[in-house]
């Protein structure tokens, strides 16, 4: 099995792609745990409930138009779709996509730095569904 470090993962936010922006991404996918336990169990059950995502993106801040603040500023607090993958080629077993759909960006941070560094901005998606595709 190869190992994979992640140097050009590709990045879209409501149909733009701002992938030579980010960062960092991280996506997170599970599922409640709901209790199925009855009488008569030696040990606890467990069952799949409702699944659940968020997306954390760490961006370079851009204020120009058609980049990061022009593209994500007005989605806080709406649902939109985020699709990232492993690489910026294309989508394969080995490079699947994953498409958030419905996600919804809670929170938005127009300007982080301190003197010195460089303008990021990070962004917060949670909920929604999502989906792997492998071709």
């Amino acid at each position: 099995m190869a190992k994979l470090v992640l140097t050009d993962a590709s990045v879209t936010i409501n149909s733009v792609d701002l992938s030579d922006h980010v960062q960092q991404v991280v996506l997170n996918y599970n599922a409640d745990q709901v209790e199925i336990t009855s009488m008569g169990d030696e040990a606890h059950l467990f069952t799949g409930g409702l699944t659940n995502v968020t997306c954390d993106v760490t961006l370079f801040q851009d204020f120009s138009a058609s980049e990061v603040e022009a593209t994500v500023y007005d989605l806080v607090g709406t649902a939109t779709t985020v699709v990232i993958l492993p690489t910026s080629g294309a989508v394969a077993a080995d490079n699947p996509s994953y498409t958030l759909a419905n996600t919804y960006l809670a929170s938005h941070t127009p300007v982080s730095a301190s003197v010195g560094d460089a303008a990021m901005t990070t962004l917060n998606f949670v909920g929604g569904s999502i989906t792997k595709a492998t071709s």
